[in-house]
């Protein structure tokens, strides 16, 4: 009975004792296979999120027939290049923050906790820019201002007197006006008010508050500087340069040690450094330079129609009639063509009226009343659009900031 006794729990113990290992190889083999399924998750990520990059470029640099309303540089344009960059910084963020623990705690390895802290550097700096175009966006809503005060003197059918030519006159030298000083404050620092900030909701912007037509002066100083306003030394040539500074491909070694996040980090920093370009070449801003380098290697799905868009772009910039421009939105162009044409014709009028000269001047105030309506039309969701990149970019800086730290410091 001892001997038996013995045998009989001795057999038990071994059991539990091979059940142990069992699990553990178990254990082992799970964790295994989850950081293998992390892995090629993340490899599907990359790649997936690589071609999608690609293919939303590829569609922005066919986007630029003249015969569509997606013309380059032009209202719908950014704004489609706008949600371009949104939509490829929800899945950068995906593939970011949305995978596996194994994966997570790699964020804080080297080298793609560098990678991460040098694309959280350029993601600040971005919002610069955003407040900056922000302010560019209310430059031109004031240009709008003052062409309806000339279209609504000029317009409604009725017959024209001295008074209605001489508040459209006034108005549209008012325009040229807040016009120079704008290529002035692009061309240099020397900007004699400061930005407004996304960072204060609930502040009602000037041109709220603004009723008359008022002077170019009184337009300036109706500005406020609040919190995260760029100073009047900031320049958007320097800010360009800051965000583009090191921005390199990571070599093949960095990419196998980060399991290929390395190659959405650089993609990413990439797609941010040119839409801030592309912003800056478009919208009126604080010393507006496109100077600034950007070469990518060919090796990148996304790197040919992103390389072509830069290169059409700063042509753009070169051609005579834009090379003094205060910014290369198609509409600026067609405010300053339409409304110069339209002076000129003022200023060779005289009672009465000829038939041919008031049809002239009619298609004038046609052509005029058309950039009028594009501007109100789109300058508003611009700047939504705008905002919400400020914020997108702010809050994921933000949770990726977590997440290094959480990775840091595991419980």
């Amino acid at each position: 009975m001892p001997a038996t006794d013995y045998q009989g729990s001795s057999i038990p113990f071994a059991s539990v004792g091979r059940s142990i290992l069992s699990i553990r190889r178990d254990q082992v083999h799970a964790v295994v296979d989850s950081q293998q399924h992390d892995c090629a998750s993340g490899d599907l990520g990359v790649e997936a999120f690589q071609k999608h990059v690609a293919d939303l470029f590829l569609d922005l640099a066919s986007a630029s027939s003249s015969s569509t309303a997606d013309e380059l540089l032009s209202l719908a344009w950014v704004r489609k290049l706008l949600d371009s960059f949104l939509t490829c910084q929800e899945e950068f963020r995906g593939i970011l923050f949305g995978c596996g623990r194994g994966q997570q705690m790699m964020l804080s390895r080297r080298p793609l906790d560098r990678f991460l802290s040098d694309f959280f550097d350029r993601a600040v700096k971005a919002l610069d820019v955003c407040n900056a175009v922000r302010d560019g966006v209310d430059q031109l809503r004031q240009w709008r201002q003052h062409l309806e005060i000339a279209l609504a003197a000029l317009g409604g059918g009725r017959p024209l007197g001295e008074g209605h030519l001489r508040r459209a006159r006034r108005a549209l030298t008012d325009l040229t006006i807040l016009m120079l000083d704008d290529k002035e404050a692009a061309g240099g620092p020397a900007l004699s008010h400061r930005n407004r900030s996304f960072g204060r909701p609930g502040k009602e912007p000037p041109h709220h508050r603004r009723g008359g037509s008022g002077g170019a002066a009184a337009s300036l100083g109706n500005f406020r500087s609040l919190s995260w306003s760029v100073s009047r030394s900031w320049s958007a040539a320097r800010q360009l340069q800051a965000i583009g500074n090191n921005l390199a491909a990571p070599r093949g070694n960095e990419v196998a040690a980060t399991n290929g996040l390395a190659v959405p980090v650089y993609t990413m920093g990439s797609v941010l450094f040119f839409v801030m370009w592309a912003l800056v070449a478009a919208i009126p801003c604080q010393d507006r330079g496109l100077q600034t380098h950007f070469s990518v290697p060919r090796t990148f799905p996304w790197a040919a129609s992103i390389t072509s868009l830069q290169e059409r772009i700063f042509e753009e910039s070169k051609k005579k009639e834009r090379k003094n421009s205060c910014g290369l939105l198609r509409e600026i162009h067609q405010v300053e063509k339409c409304s110069r044409h339209l002076s000129e014709l003022l200023d060779l009028v005289e009672f009465p009226l000829a038939e041919e000269k008031e049809m002239e001047l009619g298609q004038a105030v046609e052509e005029l009343a058309v950039v009028c309506n594009v501007l109100k039309e789109g300058l508003d969701p611009l700047e939504r659009q705008v905002r919400e990149v400020f914020l997108r970019i702010m809050r994921s800086r933000t949770e990726g900031l977590e997440c290094l730290s959480r990775a840091r410091d595991p419980e």
